[in-house]
């Protein structure tokens, strides 16, 4: 899978959190603090992963900064993405099955690497619900990304 991770400072979970992802196989793109030379704004660095989700040049993101609030609001005002900030595993599960999330938010505070491997766990093993009730709020929020930018 092409993932793209993004963080606002070169913190030791946000090392871990592309080295992680590479060992378990995925392509990894990097963004802001973990790129020389990218702005490491946390609303710059998590549009710009956010985007490649969008855009198609990522199957999924992963946005960091220190509290992972201003990561999931930058990442959430680019249409298409559906960003969750996770704080534990049962999260990042829930977000995945009744959100369809497509991006995953954390907290470089918060997030120690034994956590990190929890959540990224239960992350990947999510899959998103068939439930009518879950697809109807999921393609609600699509709707209003298409109210709010006029499509």
């Amino acid at each position: 899978m092409r993932i793209s991770v993004s963080s606002d400072m070169d913190e030791p979970v946000a090392r871990a959190l592309a080295d992680v992802l590479r060992e378990r196989g995925h392509e990894v793109r990097v963004h802001g603090a973990l790129s020389p030379g990218d702005d490491p704004q946390w609303a710059v660095c998590s549009e710009a992963a956010a985007r490649d989700v969008a855009d198609g040049r990522a199957d999924q993101a992963v946005v960091c900064c220190w509290t992972g609030t201003g990561a999931s609001i930058a990442a959430n005002k680019v249409p298409g993405v559906r960003a969750a900030l996770c704080t534990d595993a049962y999260t990042a599960d829930g977000a995945r099955r009744w959100n369809d999330a497509n991006v995953l938010a954390l907290s470089l505070r918060l997030t120690s690497v034994p956590l990190l491997h929890e959540i990224l766990d239960a992350w990947f093993a999510g899959r998103p619900s068939d439930d009518p009730e879950d697809r109807a709020n999921v393609d609600r929020t699509t709707r209003l990304d298409r109210v709010r930018t006029g499509a």
